[in-house]
């Protein structure tokens, strides 16, 4: 035996949990397990789009003529004639503007008061909450997304579930009990390379009958060189001069929607806006101009993910739903400011929404903690993402029923 051929079989033996959803192995070969066959077109897919630091609901979707509003921010409050209207009562923030036409145009949904009972001010806490979904046990180390991703590989359906799209530290949201959900930075980690002299993926010895170890690693070989050359079309046709803004998010949705067009059987994404630690929407001083970057970074990035998507007529089959771990209070705090609040709303993007706005605003002299109360627990977003879209049992990896919310056309 040779010592490349050594080296080939020892590192393949090093990685049959991988090659099972696990563990960890040479990049080539996690690009080779990360393969899978050809998905048909029905199948959907969930991008999970965080806003870290606990966005400012009150200034995304504005309740302009509120007086307690005006009263309540002197210096944060955005007037009625800068707003992008939704009805005689709310509208978007200024600079969401993108958002709006899509809005209008029923591919963009709002549902509002979103939150959980007795909501935790704690950043560490309340995205613990958000990406377990389970507020009762603050020792649950899976998340819901990692959760649902060991069960679509139980089912056979995906050798990759679910991916982070993206360079921070892997969230609690992908942490999955029976395997690893890897990270992606562009859709060229999935391409095979090509080390010189050598062959894009070994050549496996003629006789591997009977044995499993090779047989497997044959049939993932060629999984791989055939996800790699359906990457390396996508990437070498015109959809990638498609026009996107020349922001960091805009690049990490250019990089889903590649992937999503590759049909790699990729069923979740996760991705974020406002980096990790206490995040970029934690604006405890000077928020308004801070606020306003991210909020038109958030809007022109959806914006020409879903034009990019619906081009390809993919848009069907795509959602995507924002998140944030709570709102913002009601009051500014002297220092043109806010402070941890708990409800806020949730932005949806696709083809299949309904649109539109779901629930009531929530009332802004009925407050708790200076914040506004929840009415729409988020574990009911995260059942009907997973029962009527994903096509998985929500009770399951939910912990509980909960009933979905009427967002989806039939």
């Amino acid at each position: 035996m040779t010592s490349t051929r050594r080296d080939f079989l020892k590192a393949a033996l090093g990685a049959s949990t991988l090659l099972s959803f696990g563990g960890a192995a040479p990049a080539w070969l996690l690009r080779a397990a990360q393969a899978a066959p050809r998905r048909s077109e029905g199948d959907t897919v969930l991008v999970v789009l965080q806003l870290t630091g606990g966005n400012d609901g009150l200034n995304t979707v504005v309740p302009f003529d509120d007086d307690a509003y005006a009263r309540s921010r002197p210096t944060l409050r955005l007037p009625p004639n800068r707003v992008h209207r939704i009805n005689s009562h709310l509208g978007f923030h200024p600079r969401m503007e993108a958002c709006s036409r899509l809005f209008k145009d029923g591919t963009l949904a709002v549902v509002q008061g979103v939150g959980y009972p007795n909501a935790d001010r704690s950043h560490e806490r309340s995205m613990r909450i958000w990406q377990t979904a389970d507020p009762a046990r603050p020792e649950q180390q899976t998340g819901w997304l990692g959760r649902a991703a060991d069960r679509i590989h139980r089912e056979g359906t995906s050798s990759l579930p679910a991916t982070l799209v993206g360079s921070i530290a892997s969230p609690l949201a992908l942490n999955a009990g029976k395997g690893f959900v890897p990270p992606v930075t562009s859709p060229r980690d999935l391409v095979l390379e090509t080390l010189p002299g050598k062959a894009p993926v070994p050549v496996l010895p003629g006789r591997a009958a009977g044995n499993p170890l090779l047989d497997h690693l044959r049939r993932t070989a060629a999984k791989a060189r055939v996800a790699s050359k359906r990457i390396e079309r996508v990437l070498g046709g015109n959809t990638h001069a498609r026009a996107y803004p020349d922001f960091s998010l805009a690049a990490r949705l250019r990089t889903i929607a590649h992937l999503v067009r590759a049909d790699l059987g990729i069923r979740v994404f996760f991705t974020e806006l406002g980096g990790e630690g206490f995040g970029g929407f934690d604006n405890h001083a000077n928020q308004l101009g801070n606020h306003c970057a991210l909020l038109h970074q958030l809007s022109e990035s959806m914006a020409a993910f879903v034009a990019d998507l619906a081009g390809d007529r993919l848009l069907d089959r795509v959602l995507v739903m924002t998140f944030s771990e709570f709102g913002r209070t009601l009051a500014e705090n002297g220092r043109r400011g806010t402070g941890h609040g708990a409800a806020a709303p949730v932005i949806l993007a696709g083809g299949s929404l309904k649109g539109g706005l779901t629930g009531e605003h929530p009332s802004l002299t009925d407050l708790v903690g200076g914040a506004c109360r929840y009415h729409t627990d988020f574990r009911r977003l995260y059942a009907t993402v997973l029962d009527p879209w994903l096509g998985l049992d929500s009770h399951a990896i939910l912990g509980g029923p909960f009933e979905a919310v009427d967002i989806l056309k039939a």
